[in-house]
């Protein structure tokens, strides 16, 4: 559903996306991880088609972003981790006017229940300068839901949110990849992308540093320690081996893996 071929993005003399390469499947969420400056919201914003790629290809749904960009911006949706809202729209009309954009036939049917979901209803005719953080996230997530994106892309999805929408939240994405979407979650939050995360790709200095789910990244670091978390093993690749946990006890309740990872079409 998301292919991403020698994705490369340059500014100037700086290399920011080197060589990435990369697939998510339907019904798969794909978990981004990296150090601040690694280069992961600008592959993003290169696979949203905000920025263009210096070179490599990314499809989505297997429209290719560059020929067709009107044709893949339609089947996916981008959440960012600071959500841009109209600031002349209220929460029902900003989901009425996506509901427009993307000519979603029943969007009048669906509002409700996203306005439900997410526990904005009581907001509905709120203007965003009367939203705190959390609401306005919860209005963005809703509003890349509306037209069922076969690709959404997720950049810190759950800043701002409190505990209880923060499960709301992880149950939202988790649903989204079993209709048969293809996730890609970037966040510092280690802990939500083991729990969610079918597969993590981690960036380093703008390029791909492994790839697969979190057994195979565990098999590559065979010195840790049984039960090592996705934590233990990202600072291994980051920091070197001074900064790994072999010898360490495993942690108290690992969150339930993620489904099955969807076959591969």
């Amino acid at each position: 559903m998301i292919q991403v071929t020698d994705l490369r993005k340059s500014y100037g003399e700086t290399e920011a996306v080197r060589g990435i390469s990369f697939d998510v499947r339907p019904g798969e969420v794909l978990g981004l991880v990296g150090p601040n400056g690694a280069g992961k919201t600008t592959t993003l914003r290169c696979l949203a088609g905000i920025l263009p790629p210096t070179s490599g290809s990314v499809a989505i749904a297997g429209r290719d972003l560059r020929l067709d960009p009107v044709g893949a911006k339609a089947r996916l949706a981008w959440i960012p981790d600071d959500p841009r809202l109209f600031e002349n729209l209220t929460v029902e009309e900003h989901l009425r006017f996506i509901g427009r954009l993307y000519r979603v036939e029943d969007a009048e049917e669906r509002i409700p229940a996203l306005l439900e979901e997410f526990e904005i209803a009581g907001k509905a005719g709120e203007l965003p300068g009367a939203l705190s953080r959390g609401m306005k996230q919860k209005l963005s997530i809703a509003c890349a839901f509306l037209h069922r994106p076969k690709a959404i892309l997720f950049d810190e999805p759950l800043t701002g949110l409190d505990p209880i929408a923060i499960r709301k939240a992880k149950d939202s994405i988790v649903r989204q990849a079993e209709e048969g979407a293809a996730i890609i979650v970037s966040s510092h939050l280690l802990a939500l992308v083991e729990e969610i995360a079918h597969r993590v790709l981690v960036i380093l200095d703008g390029a791909k540093a492994a790839h697969g789910t979190l057994e195979e990244l565990k098999a590559a670091h065979p010195d840790l320690a049984a039960g090592a978390r996705l934590e233990e093993i990202f600072m291994r690749m980051a920091l070197g081996p001074a900064a790994g946990a072999a010898g360490a006890p495993p942690a108290a309740d690992p969150p339930p893996p993620p489904g099955p990872l969807p076959p591969a079409p």
